[in-house]
């Protein structure tokens, strides 16, 4: 009986000659794809900031930028886990030239760069622009809210920081009057210790009460500046109006109100109401798609609850990304107003924004209007009637097939529920980073589907 033949395997035998890191993965995989894209994008910013030329030189920051936009689009946001990956995963070792950064280099980079890091957004939409997948024919805006690296738990209220002031003084100041008036009597116990130091429990309290006044003295500023604003606001309004506002003189230095609360991980996060109803300690993210290819065209991160105030911003944003507004422009019932409306309708944007939340369902079965408009209609009646018409209920249905399904793979396939950074700035950068990565992820997909199309047209010649 003959023994069956199999092929050679000899995994301790050495390489003849050095393999070409290249050739281990398919020519259509996305990482030869980011590597000529990055090599492409304007990284002047993350370059000026290397300006010590002693120590040992640092890594590439092409192949940093590789690595951290390839690692978002497969869901890695973690450094330890983008570490792990750069020895176990081919992709990994062939976008990085087989080089290792241990985790504190990859998220000492992350951090240092994250503005930079952030702008590169907008040159992921004017690559999409450039290869002809903008059109801004309808664009959708919707946001969502997504948790900050911080526990609700965590935060104090304007009011209660008061009563917690008042109640660890009084602590710390009692005691400090024990150990006076009893410091010579208990030199004894006390031997070569003085007496004065505060044990751990009040050295604790003591640290606390130093945190309570630095967010109470935060939550103060927020106060006065919020007035402010709401003063330039008003200035603004009269302006256009053609009067001018007088500024009020304010009855007394503004205030914050005793609910208003500050969190002491992440200060600059809020509390918000999410989807499901829940509150989280979190920001509130935005973004724009263009409804026929799916490319974010603007996104931003607040940590304002409201999303009427994002509207007008958006558009601008999309107006600064590619250069042009839309033609229509839908959104949730939650970005309606008058003002929203008449900015859009200013910019010559149609707007397909609902007055009312309804439910998809509900909103489906909604009957279309007979006969003619009625001339003595408020705007919302006749946004109301527009959006139940054949063509209202058509152009409106692109939101939720666009916005909506990009919001549920970034939250989903990409993993983005919860920033590890904390921090309004560096929790933009990562909404903003993910939103490249995701347009790069469209890019991708475009070419790929291009490829594919001119080797079928090779095969029939």
């Amino acid at each position: 009986m003959t023994r069956k033949k199999f092929r050679d395997y000899q995994p301790h035998q050495l390489m003849i000659l050095p393999p070409a890191l290249d050739e281990w993965l398919p020519e259509d995989h996305p990482v030869h794809f980011i590597s000529q894209v990055v090599d492409q994008l304007d990284l002047s910013a993350i370059y000026s900031d290397y300006t010590e030329r002693r120590g040992q030189p640092p890594y590439e920051p092409r192949m940093m930028v590789k690595v951290w936009l390839y690692a978002y689009m497969r869901g890695i946001r973690s450094s330890r886990r983008l570490e792990r990956a750069l020895y176990e995963d081919v992709d990994f070792r062939v976008l990085s030239a087989n080089q290792q950064p241990d985790h504190w280099t990859l998220s000492n980079f992350r951090r240092r760069h994250h503005q930079a890091l952030a702008r590169l957004f907008v040159q992921s939409v004017r690559l999409a622009q450039e290869a002809g997948l903008v059109k801004l024919r309808h664009v959708a805006v919707d946001g969502t809210k997504l948790k900050a690296y911080a526990s609700k738990h965590s935060a104090m209220s304007y009011g209660r920081m008061k009563e917690e002031e008042r109640r660890l003084t009084e602590e710390i100041r009692r005691y400090l009057e024990e150990v006076e008036a009893n410091d010579r009597a208990e030199d004894d116990e006390h031997g070569s210790d003085s007496g004065w130091r505060l044990p751990p429990e009040l050295a604790t309290a003591d640290k606390r009460l130093q945190a309570i006044r630095e967010a109470k003295a935060r939550l103060e500023q927020r106060a006065r500046a919020e007035a402010e604003a709401k003063e330039v606001a008003r200035e603004a309004e009269a302006a256009k109006k053609g009067r001018r506002a007088r500024r009020k003189e304010a009855a007394a230095e503004p205030r914050p109100a005793d609910k208003d609360q500050i969190n002491f991980t992440d200060p600059e996060s809020r509390i918000l109401r999410s989807a499901d109803k829940a509150f989280i300690q979190g920001y509130n993210a935005q973004l724009a798609v263009d409804a026929e290819p799916h490319v974010i065209v603007a996104a931003d991160l607040t940590n304002r609850a409201a999303d009427a105030p994002h509207l007008v911003p958006q558009l601008e944003q999309v107006e600064a990304n590619t250069g042009r507004c839309p033609r229509e422009l839908s959104a949730d019932a939650g970005y309606y107003s008058e003002a929203n409306l008449q900015a859009l309708e200013e910019r010559g944007v149609e707007a397909f924004i609902p007055p009312d939340k309804i439910r998809h369902t509900e909103w489906r079965q909604l009957q279309p209007p007979r006969g003619r408009m009625p001339k003595q209609m408020s705007t919302k009646d006749r946004m109301r009637r527009k959006l139940r018409t054949v063509r209202g209920r058509k152009r409106y249905k692109l939101r939720q097939c666009s916005v909506e399904p990009v919001i549920g793979h970034i939250k989903e396939a990409m993993g983005l529920r919860q920033f590890l950074l904390r921090g309004l700035s560096k929790a933009r950068f990562e909404w903003l980073f993910t939103c490249a990565a995701f347009n790069l992820l469209k890019l991708w997909r475009h070419w790929k589907q291009a490829m594919g199309r001119r080797g079928e047209a090779m095969a029939t010649c």
